[in-house]
Formats: C-alpha cells, structure tokens, sequence
C-alpha cells in the first residue's frame, strides 16, 4: 500500500512538473528580446524597443505573435537628465519607427504611447540599457 501512495504522488508531481516547464513561464509565451532591445509587458502584450542614435524601432508581440502594425500609430518621448524629445512613430513594415537623431544612451528612459486599430492606447515605459 505504501508504495502505491509513493507512487501516485510521485505520478502527480511528475505531471505538474511538466506542465509547468511547457508553459516556461506565466502567460506562455517568451519575453525575450527578438530584436535586440529592450522589452517589456504591457496589456498581455510585449513591446520591444530597439533604440539606435539614428533609429528608434518599437516591435509588438501578442502571446508571441508579431502584430500588424500598418494602421498603428504611436509618439514616444525620450528622456535623458532634464532633457525630453517627443517623436510620432509611424508604420514601417513589422514595427514602427521614426529616424532621427537621438539620445539614447546608457540610462536614458524612454516612454511610449502606442494605439492599434480598434483598442485603446497602451503607455509603454522603458529604461535603456
């Protein structure tokens, strides 16, 4: 009989575990960047921000699927020491983006406000790296 207990239970953390490690983490879905920058979570949804000093590129991610973003729209403002500069992000293909010259270097932060069609707007915050 002993071993029986033994074994169910060891049966029953057998299946939560694996369960566990396929779900990886909480929502399900990865929260890594796939762009190289900077991500965070926001609305079930995971914003990644790739900022260059003459590029800035923001990705969306919806449980892991790229999103569409031809008919988004969004203004991020980048914030460094007292300094702010606000930029309209417009769709470029996968992403959107605005080019420029931009100051983003170790310990700027960045805020976005991005719309997609038919939800409301999702204010984003970042710290760049």
């Amino acid at each position: 009989m002993r071993k029986v207990n033994s074994l169910i239970a060891c049966s029953i953390l057998a299946i939560s575990a694996s369960a566990f490690a396929a779900d990886g983490h909480e929502h399900g879905h990865e929260h890594d960047p796939l762009h190289g920058g900077v991500v965070v979570e926001a609305n079930e949804m995971d914003f990644e921000l790739v900022a260059k000093a003459d590029l800035i590129s923001l990705y969306v991610r919806d449980h892991g699927k790229a999103v569409k973003m031809q008919s988004a729209s969004g203004k991020l403002t980048l914030i460094k020491g007292a300094d702010k500069n606000e930029v309209q992000l417009a769709p470029a293909g996968d992403k959107l983006e605005a080019k420029g010259t931009f100051d983003v270097s170790a310990g700027a932060k960045a805020v976005a406000v991005v719309t997609l069609p038919g939800k409301k707007p999702v204010s984003v915050r970042f710290a760049l790296k």
